[in-house]
């Protein structure tokens, strides 16, 4: 089975996402606006409960962290992807890091943006002009985030959580 790993902002930055993300991103149905903290992965049934257990321990170790998105941008021209950009700072990047332990398979294929997809999948004339449009009206949002979120993919290609994970830095 496929699963992820993410964290969910709050209903007013999922708002002003959705208010993008419903009229260019094809996937606006499958799940809810998130930062990715692990890109989509197999794990064996058999596995996701030690998995879960990890993933605890990895819980009691980070702090809540601060959600900063600062500004529009895409991940143009290696596809036409538009994103809040979320600032990174330590605890993110320490988070994600712990979360590509050996115990999950290692370091990812591709370096750490954080960010919040908009749009996804325009032609190339549709993400130039909607993305002069969105850079000039801007993001400036700031949150704390404390919960991570297992996620698993079901058959009609939506996400949902399998569990949920309070950041709490209770074992630092």
């Amino acid at each position: 089975m496929k699963y992820g790993v993410a964290a969910f902002p709050s209903k007013k930055l999922q708002d002003i996402a959705n208010s993008y993300r419903k009229r260019y991103d094809p996937h606006y149905e499958l799940i809810t606006p998130h930062m990715t903290l692990k890109e989509p992965f197999e794990v064996d049934a058999a596995d996701v409960k030690a998995m879960a257990t990890e993933m605890q321990n990895i819980a009691k170790r980070h702090k809540p962290f601060k959600l900063h998105a600062t500004r529009v941008s895409t991940f143009s021209p290696v596809n036409t992807t538009l994103y809040f950009k979320v600032e990174p700072n330590e605890e993110i990047t320490v988070l994600h890091e712990d979360l590509h332990s050996d115990f999950f398979g290692g370091m990812p294929k591709h370096s750490f943006v954080p960010h919040i997809t908009i749009g996804q999948k325009l032609s190339d004339t549709e993400h130039a002009d909607v993305f002069g449009q969105l850079k000039m009206v801007g993001i400036d949002h700031e949150e704390i985030i404390d919960r991570m979120h297992l996620l698993y993919q079901l058959e009609d290609g939506s996400w949902t959580v399998y569990e949920t994970f309070r950041l709490t830095g209770d074992d630092q």
